[in-house]
């Protein structure tokens, strides 16, 4: 028998295209594991950003924070030392920004001070208006009154008089000025200075919202975009007995100006000079009182006039106020007339030093 030919040819044809077709199916079953594979592995990094996301943001939020707070130390540290030197000399400090911004604060906070310099009379000044000032003197010894400011001075004499006096002027007020009253023989008796602070701030931005820290008047003052204010550092104000006798307060004020613009960078090039400083009381004093305004938030004035009452309160509180020596409420006991002190009758020695400090690029 003779063996069919095209029967055996087309057997090895159909065997040759068997297995080209499972060749052909292998490949695209390794293609579709890959892509199947690469996928899953997509999922899954997708998932595990997903999850890790909100703690990374986190870090980063705490590591702009602790540059910022690290910023806000060694300014600080800087201003204390500018603060305490000659007229005229400063340094030069280099800061990283990195995400956070530096910008002047001003005006944020109004400070007076008032006190008489004698103790047989008690001077109240009045302003009438911006251009006029009531002068009312207990045993009529007042005669004279000046008042100067960071480029004018001006004064005045008047009669003796059991009334008010009405001491008008054209000076603008609109920085800081000091008006002392003088007697007879042209001794000042009384002093109140009028001291607007400025300051810096530090605005850093969070996934959350923007952070900032003030660094006004030897005091730090935080605020979250999403939180309340927080008062870390509050202002010199000390009240301490002598070991001679009697008492002691010393009020320290630091204003910070900024010469120019500070701009936007990376890296800060500052230069931070002493403008000197102003002393208006140094001496024993009557009839202190002194009072403060903020305006970077409505809730800073009543907690700085809480901690400077705090020994108030607590001897109020227990009924000891007869025996009470320290910071007292001026009128209504929240302090918003500002504050005196009680000494029991011990001499009051009143120390205030208002520290002029220039930042410029």
């Amino acid at each position: 028998m003779i063996p069919n030919h095209e029967s055996s040819v087309s057997s090895i044809r159909r065997t040759r295209n068997h297995t080209k077709f499972t060749t052909d199916e292998r490949g695209v079953s390794e293609v579709l594991g890959v892509i199947m594979m690469l996928a899953m592995v997509v999922s899954i990094m997708g998932g595990v950003w997903v999850f890790l996301n909100p703690y990374i943001s986190d870090f980063e939020d705490n590591t702009n924070w602790n540059n910022a707070t690290g910023i806000a130390d060694r300014l600080e540290d800087r201003i204390d030392v500018v603060g305490d030197s000659p007229n005229g000399t400063g340094v030069r400090h280099k800061l990283s920004m990195q995400k956070s911004i530096l910008q002047q604060v001003s005006n944020a906070e109004f400070w007076t001070i008032s006190a008489d310099l004698v103790a047989y009379d008690a001077i109240t000044l009045r302003s009438v208006s911006d251009y006029s000032v009531g002068i009312t003197s207990m045993n009529e010894t007042a005669r004279k009154i000046s008042i100067e400011t960071i480029s004018q001075y001006w004064e005045l004499t008047f009669p003796a008089t059991d009334g008010e006096v009405i001491a008008q002027h054209d000076l603008t007020l609109n920085s800081w000025y000091i008006i002392t009253i003088y007697d007879s023989e042209d001794l000042p008796i009384h002093r109140t200075i009028s001291y607007p602070i400025s300051g810096l701030k530090i605005l850093t931005t969070l996934a959350s919202g923007e952070h900032e820290i003030n660094l006004v008047n030897n005091a730090r003052i935080e605020h979250f975009y999403d939180s309340s204010w927080e008062i870390s550092d509050y202002p010199s104000v000390i009240f301490e007995k002598l070991a001679t006798q009697g008492y002691r307060c010393s009020i320290l004020l630091t204003n910070i100006e900024v010469n120019g613009s500070l701009g936007v960078s990376n890296s800060y090039g500052l230069d931070i000079l002493s403008s000197g400083t102003i002393t208006p009381f140094s001496g024993q004093s009557y009839n202190l009182r002194f009072s403060m305004e903020s305006t970077l938030a409505a809730v800073i004035t009543p907690q700085y006039n809480e901690l400077w009452l705090s020994e108030y309160y607590l001897n109020r509180a227990s009924g000891t106020l007869d025996t009470f020596s320290g910071l007292a409420p001026y009128e209504r006991l929240s302090g918003i007339d500002g504050i005196t002190v009680e000494t029991n009758g011990e001499p009051l020695f009143l120390d205030v030093s208002i520290q002029q400090v220039v930042i410029e690029r």
